[in-house]
């Protein structure tokens, strides 16, 4: 994986998630050592993906993510908004378990950009050479063989709240 697409979600988003899903397992976590392949290997019940966002890999995800879902797992997918691609209407679409959530405001995401500058470092305590908004917008997609609509109010931040992660 090239370091343009490894980065972290932000870590107060990623709590807020995890507080309805409780997750046990990431397949692509944030500074991964490569040891093992999350497209190969054994997912959880509980799966939160924020896949790299390069059309190969994002694409790999999905589909492994609908195979899990298949298998009785839960995965939940947060992903840039393409509604118009292949992705969506082929993978997405005939298989999420509820409605996309679509994000308001952009998602701050923490990694080193092309130029290796640290980016939004301070959202885990520690020095940050930029402070940015995220790129993309973004949305929510659950995969989950329950069959059960969960309640993501808790994910409805007032229209500037991800903003405000990068004033301090």
């Amino acid at each position: 994986m090239n370091v343009h697409d490894d980065w972290k979600t932000d870590p107060r988003f990623y709590e807020k998630l995890d507080a309805i899903h409780h997750f046990d397992f990431d397949p692509c976590p944030w500074k991964h050592d490569m040891l093992w392949d999350g497209l190969t290997v054994e997912w959880g019940q509980s799966n939160f993906v924020n896949p790299p966002y390069s059309q190969k890999l994002k694409t790999g995800f999905v589909r492994i993510g609908v195979i899990e879902m298949l298998s009785m797992r839960k995965s939940v997918f947060l992903l840039p908004v393409s509604t118009s691609t292949a992705l969506y209407h082929d993978w997405i679409l005939p298989y999420q378990t509820q409605p996309t959530e679509f994000i308001r405001g952009r998602i701050p995401f923490i990694g080193l950009d092309n130029q290796g500058n640290r980016v939004n470092y301070h959202l885990i305590g520690e020095e940050t050479d930029l402070k940015q908004q995220g790129k993309k917008d973004n949305m929510v997609i659950t995969f989950d063989p329950s069959g059960r609509i969960w309640d993501y109010s808790s994910l409805k931040e007032s229209k500037t709240s991800w903003r405000l992660c990068c004033d301090s």
